[in-house]
């Protein structure tokens, strides 16, 4: 079964910093759908999942699960975690290690006092939806840690809550590991049908898993988004920066024609760029532009086609990343391809695409933090 998320307003002060770590949040997850929560450490993602389990007590705004209010803290309203019929998997596997798999799984179930042929069925079905079917009588200690994982995902998903809470639960994971179950969680998670709310500071396991990403900074939603719109119109320069436009070039827009606009870089040449709402001309701005955006080898009359020199090339085996000179500053270009084209002192032609270059306030920061 699953059920709509509805979070409003919500705001949580800590007493001993007086310094909200969630400021005015609010967004749905509608039944079945996953929805992603990144952004950098401490900018309030995983305290807003507290929240919603009943882990922590919102200072402000409401939470409410399947049309229920399970927070209201105007009315005085708490409704315990235990009542909310979640399911959670933290960053630790949190398994007990004198149990075997089968009985990790069960726990809840016989917490609950459902009948043993009906724990034996749930069991079973769970366990071979996370693909441990075969594991089902050893113990959770002889396991990897990825398989240890898919049990805890397991123990969550056997007593059928209406909403999944993942806390950075592939973090402790080493890379192969994180990849291949990154993968299967979207697949088992649809499978269940199951509403999710997942935390991660990691942009590719939120694109992967996510039907809609939402980015947080210093407790703030900055915007909530299904992953083409996040990574192809990001709101600000920070969303853009997050999700890996790493070029900033320093401009003046001088003029605006709808959603696009003219602007002059450092060297006094001139590209266009999308504009958000807001900017006006004679502003001071700064253009991103993702790496992979920078299409090299341009032939004929397009708009923001330049012309670099090749600084510095690195070669990575499916892929080279290029250093550019061009426009007053250094660009960083990838193109995917096993050998690299161009040499390092050579002068390539490059097209910055208008829709996939963004001018943003100059005001703004970018600046990530600590992830």
């Amino acid at each position: 079964m699953s059920a709509e998320l509805a979070v409003e307003r919500l705001t949580k002060t800590f007493a001993a910093t007086a310094h909200a770590a969630v400021d005015d949040v609010s967004f749905r997850v509608e039944p079945g759908e996953v929805v992603v929560l990144l952004g950098p450490s401490g900018c309030g993602k995983t305290t807003t999942l507290r929240c919603v389990a009943g882990l922590e007590h919102p200072t402000s705004g409401t939470i409410a699960i399947g049309g229920k209010i399970m927070s209201d803290p105007a009315r005085g309203l708490l409704v315990p975690p235990r009542s909310r019929n979640l399911g959670m998997v933290f960053q630790s596997y949190a398994v007990w290690p004198h149990m075997t798999v089968a009985e990790n799984v069960a726990y809840p179930l016989r917490t609950r006092r459902m009948a043993r042929h009906d724990i034996a069925r749930r069991v079973m079905e769970v366990l071979e939806l996370v693909g441990l079917a075969a594991y089902a009588n050893r113990s959770v200690v002889l396991l990897s840690g990825g398989q240890m994982q898919r049990v805890a995902l397991a123990r969550s998903l056997v007593y059928r809550p209406q909403l999944l809470l993942l806390d950075e639960p592939l973090s402790n994971l080493d890379a192969k590991l994180r990849l291949r179950l990154r993968d299967d969680l979207r697949r088992i998670i649809k499978q269940t049908g199951v509403s999710a709310l997942y935390v991660t500071h990691d942009q590719s396991e939120a694109v992967v898993l996510g039907d809609r990403i939402g980015v947080m900074r210093d407790g703030k939603l900055l915007q909530i988004a299904v992953p083409n719109e996040l990574y192809n119109r990001p709101a600000d320069l920070f969303v853009a920066n997050f999700t890996g436009a790493s070029n900033l070039l320093d401009g003046r827009l001088v003029e605006r024609n709808g959603e696009f606009g003219t602007v002059e870089v450092a060297s006094r040449e001139r590209l266009t760029a999308w504009l958000p709402a807001g900017v006006k001309a004679g502003e001071a701005v700064k253009v991103a532009v993702r790496p992979e955006n920078v299409r090299l080898g341009a032939n004929g009359a397009e708009p923001n086609r330049f012309t670099a020199r090749v600084a510095a090339s690195h070669y990575q085996g499916m892929q080279t990343v290029y250093r550019l000179a061009t426009l007053g500053c250094e660009l960083e270009a990838l193109e995917l391809g096993t050998s690299a084209r161009y040499a390092v002192g050579s002068h390539v032609d490059l097209v910055l695409p208008p829709p996939l270059c963004w001018a943003y306030p100059a005001a703004d920061t970018g600046e990530l933090g600590e992830l």
